[in-house]
């Protein structure tokens, strides 16, 4: 029989981590599609449950000395409701991409980023943020990139003892973050191809940092460092003219049944032209 775990205090779920192997559950919008998926395939298996959703003090976004934390239990609906900076811009957007409303109101920003998956709407904004993992076992503590937390396809450094805690999300002054996705229709649906940016400005309008990413277009997202290079000191009224094919060359799309390779590099590059395009 399966056993289902809810702590209410972090160290009775880290005994619980390192003692078993078991599914950790924040919001189950990933885990019961999963299983019930496994059981229409003739496989009734499952690992028992932890449910980490009683635990406390994880569902606040907290404004920190380095930027902010945001709790592995902080669903897409807080996100979009939080009174946050022009930073989170495009994490707010990305949010409203994240099924329904019903969904938003469950899932969460750290479990999008645990399952790892290529087309996860919050990965590539994460890695333009430039935020970083706060892990946790009963061996102690640590903090990792998100690039280097997603190690592949579905893949994390997460070990089999850990738990993410939090993100973190540093200042950029003057960020201003931006999504922009593209699927089969225009909601609840799969990403074909997505990117994300956080671009800031001096003065005179010439931008000083920029960082770009790609989803669904790899096995993993992954910043495009030399497309971020060549857009600084450009005026942002002409970073559009900046992308080129060669700025791609990174990527790896693959052809299945939402699109082919070859249309996930074109989708892409229209995608960073249009992140990119200054608005008023």
């Amino acid at each position: 029989m399966t056993a289902y775990h809810r702590p209410t205090r972090l160290e009775d779920a880290l005994a619980i981590r390192a003692g078993a192997d078991v599914a950790v559950l924040a919001g189950g919008t990933d885990i019961f599609p999963a299983r019930t998926a496994r059981a229409a395939w003739g496989d009734p298996t499952h690992k028992d449950v932890l449910d980490i959703s009683a635990l406390p003090g994880l569902r606040e976004i907290s404004e920190t000395d380095e930027g902010w934390r945001i709790g592995c239990l902080v669903t897409w609906s807080t996100l979009i409701g939080a009174a946050l900076p022009p930073l989170f811009d495009g994490l707010k957007a990305a949010a409203r991409e994240v099924g329904g409303r019903q969904v938003q109101n469950r899932a969460t920003l750290v479990g999008n980023m645990v399952t790892a998956s290529p087309a996860g709407d919050g990965i590539p904004i994460l890695l333009a943020l430039d935020a970083s993992v706060e892990i946790i076992s009963r061996r102690g503590a640590r903090r990792v990139a998100v690039a280097e937390f997603l190690t592949g396809y579905r893949t994390t450094a997460l070990a089999a003892d850990e738990l993410v805690l939090a993100l973190h999300v540093p200042r950029l002054h003057g960020g201003q973050g931006g999504f922009r996705k593209l699927g089969a229709r225009h909601y609840l649906v799969i990403s074909i191809a997505m990117t994300a940016g956080v671009i800031a400005t001096d003065s005179a309008g010439r931008i000083t940092s920029a960082r770009i990413a790609l989803g669904a277009c790899s096995a993993v997202a992954q910043r495009l460092p030399a497309l971020e290079a060549a857009l600084i000191g450009v005026a942002r009224a002409q970073a559009t003219q900046v992308v080129q094919p060669h700025h791609l060359q990174s990527i790896s799309p693959i052809d299945d049944i939402r699109a082919s390779a070859a249309y996930r590099r074109d989708a892409a590059l229209v995608l960073l032209r249009d992140l990119l395009e200054a608005r008023a």
